[in-house]
């Protein structure tokens, strides 16, 4: 299998090709307006590309995709949520359990919500799961951007993506790749939500509002990110800038 990426040098997310072998076929996963390294290498060991994929509909995961579909003339694929969201149409919905095929590869959705709604990751051969923006390597996705849910979130991480098997690797939307068994061990959120750690206790305040900080840990950007809880019993996972202990 093919996987190569590029890396915002900004917004830090990922666009992806994967494909089956040189020669063979493969999709685009994403756009992050830095996508042409990625045509290079369509070019260069001559891939046919069947779809452009979507996993979710956040600004910095969708630049181009417009452009990609009619270049290679392909259906756009997305979870029918994150479709009603976007200010383009997609070609094709897909939903948990569903797959796409592309050459010799199967990518299957997983339903992935609580960073948006309609979030998928895509396990693609058994072997390699896309998290988008749910899970990354050692830490996870915010979650007080429009329609996030909290409990959604942790669901997705904890009964969804961790249950895969530990050699799964996983290629996050933003950074660096990382596998199921290096965040089950270091990730510091999986970690307390797994009962392997205590949470904290400490007073905080999130944008000015009172909160508990149950957890704080690293983000994708080398800043940080924070588990919360409000005074109504609202949790969320908000970047650590938000934060005053």
């Amino acid at each position: 299998m093919i996987i190569d990426r590029t890396e915002h040098t900004g917004w830090l997310s990922n666009a992806y090709l994967i494909a089956d072998k040189v020669g063979g076929h493969g999709v685009l996963m994403d756009g992050n307006g830095e996508i042409n390294p990625l045509l290079d290498r369509v070019e260069r060991d001559n891939i046919t590309i069947t779809h452009v994929v979507l996993t979710h509909e956040d600004i910095d995961h969708i630049v181009d995709v417009e452009q990609l579909r009619e270049r290679f003339d392909v259906p756009l694929v997305a979870s029918s949520t994150s479709a009603a969201q976007l200010s383009f149409s997609a070609d094709q919905t897909i939903e948990d359990g569903e797959s796409v095929r592309s050459g010799e590869l199967e990518i299957r959705a997983i339903a992935t919500p609580g960073h948006t709604p309609g979030h998928l990751a895509y396990l693609v051969d058994d072997t390699d799961c896309f998290t988008a923006d749910c899970l990354f390597k050692g830490t996870v996705g915010g979650t007080r951007g429009r329609g996030a849910i909290f409990d959604s979130h942790r669901v997705s991480i904890m009964d969804r993506l961790m249950t895969l098997p530990p050699e799964t690797r996983i290629h996050p939307g933003h950074c660096e790749p990382s596998t199921i068994a290096s965040e089950h061990e270091n990730n510091v959120f999986v970690r307390v939500w797994r009962g392997a750690d205590a949470p904290s206790d400490e007073p905080c305040t999130v944008r000015g509002e009172d909160a508990t900080l149950l957890r704080w840990g690293p983000d994708y950007d080398g800043t940080h990110k924070a588990w919360v809880r409000f005074s109504s019993g609202e949790e969320a996972v908000v970047g650590g800038s938000q934060v005053e202990r």
